[in-house]
């Protein structure tokens, strides 16, 4: 593909360095529609980030949009703070029809602002105020969010050194398979725990991802996030799963933590749960834990209503009966694993592993620097894919739920060659 240099002056002078994505994909997007993205140059490019898992159900998704504009063209209510509105109204009836009621989950729901971190600091508040305990254990290579609570049980060197202040009140305990399978699962956690003079003090809960995105595709096994929920349990913690990326389908099943068979005290969800791409998260917790005074955890912006607009067409359209978009992304998912076992079999000197499950995947080089040279030739070739991992030596693909078996072959694909032009 031939791409000519577009102009990009305004923002290299204007906006701040923080900027990131743009670096990996310097081009100017245009439109967009499903799991295409198109440049102002009309140069396509097949979507494998689709917002960083934000955009579950593609790019504009026209059953979405339309809901969305119909609501926009009848003066529906746009910003509502918390106060009670229809959208809002059918969104939580909705969500409670199709999400909890069959899934026999008992929450209450909260809406603590536009994203995630902000879901994110919620839990660990309200987990705190619950608890009477300032302590939260987190596990190495988690990512959960960029504001100071969150990035206190966030593990990445380099996020941490953005607070510019000790990130306190946080403690890390290995990620299943951190030592390999050499040491017995929370051998480490329990004595701490069980230990007067560890020095840790009695956590009021554990945040948890079952598939850590940021960090690298780490997988969580099923059994280490059950003895994870029983070892709650008995030491009076809450268990806290970060679904913000991993939630909405993203693994199959609605929630994450459903092929565990475990109910967590707390939940925070965002990013496709708009199904638009639209700002909004939510916080579920059981009803027990809803000690919150009026106003004592609130937002602007936790009222976007034209985000409970697409969240509920998003619900009504692919999740009043799951089992066939979970069982449709299981299919594809094994559909990119195929194809990943055939480029590590092609490449056996420098794949280290490949990992995911759903519609999330990672390729790990041990040349660390070969991710990076992977996503930029791919870029190149027409495919938008991302790095993960704390050194950045993970490919990462995180396609729309909605792709295409057409689209998948296409971008694997190009995967493909871009690893073999990359050695």
């Amino acid at each position: 593909m031939t791409i000519t240099q577009p102009d990009l002056s305004v923002f290299e002078t204007l906006e701040s360095e923080v900027r990131s994505y743009c670096r990996g994909w310097p081009t100017v997007f245009d439109r967009a529609q499903g799991s295409l993205m198109y440049d102002e140059d009309g140069h396509r490019y097949l979507d494998f980030f689709a917002g960083a898992g934000s955009l579950n159900y593609g790019h504009n998704n026209p059953v979405l949009k339309r809901a969305l504009i119909d609501y926009l063209m009848r003066d529906g209510v746009t910003h509502g703070l918390d106060m009670s509105t229809t959208a809002k109204r059918s969104f939580l009836q909705t969500f409670q029809d199709l999400v909890l009621r069959p899934r026999d989950l008992p929450y209450k729901v909260m809406f603590p602002g536009p994203t995630g971190t902000n879901a994110v600091e919620s839990a660990l508040k309200l987990a705190r105020k619950v608890k009477g305990r300032e302590a939260i254990v987190s596990f190495t290579n988690a990512f959960h969010g960029m504001s100071l609570g969150s990035l206190a049980v966030t593990g990445n060197a380099f996020k941490r050194a953005g607070a510019g202040i000790p990130l306190v009140h946080g403690t890390p305990m290995p990620f299943d398979n951190y030592f390999d399978g050499q040491v017995p699962d929370f051998l480490w956690f329990e004595r701490l725990l069980e230990d007067q003079g560890s020095g840790l003090n009695k956590p009021a809960a554990v945040i948890v991802e079952t598939v850590q995105g940021e960090g690298g595709i780490n997988v969580a096994r099923p059994e280490w996030l059950r003895a994870l929920a029983d070892l709650c349990e008995r030491q009076d913690m809450l268990l806290i799963v970060d679904d913000i990326q991993m939630g909405c389908g993203r693994t199959g099943a609605f929630f994450s933590f459903e092929e565990a068979g475990i109910v967590p005290d707390i939940v925070t969800v965002s990013k496709s749960i708009s199904g638009y791409g639209l700002p909004m998260s939510l916080c579920l917790f059981r009803p027990e834990l809803d000690i919150w005074e009026p106003g004592e955890h609130n937002g602007t912006f936790r009222g976007n209503n034209p985000a409970f607009v697409t969240a509920t067409a998003a619900l009504e359209t692919y999740w009043t009966d799951g089992s066939a978009m979970e069982k449709q992304t299981r299919a594809r998912g094994e559909q990119i694993e195929q194809a990943l076992v055939s480029v590590t079999e092609e490449n056996l000197a420098d794949v280290k592993e490949y990992r995911g499950r759903g519609l999330v995947w990672g390729m790990e080089f041990h040349d660390k620097a070969r991710a990076d040279r992977v996503a930029r030739r791919a870029f190149e070739l027409g495919l938008l894919i991302e790095t993960s991992g704390p050194e950045g030596e993970v490919v990462k693909l995180l396609p729309a739920l909605t792709v295409t078996p057409e689209e998948l072959d296409e971008g694997l694909s190009v995967l493909a060659r871009s690893v073999r032009e990359t050695i």
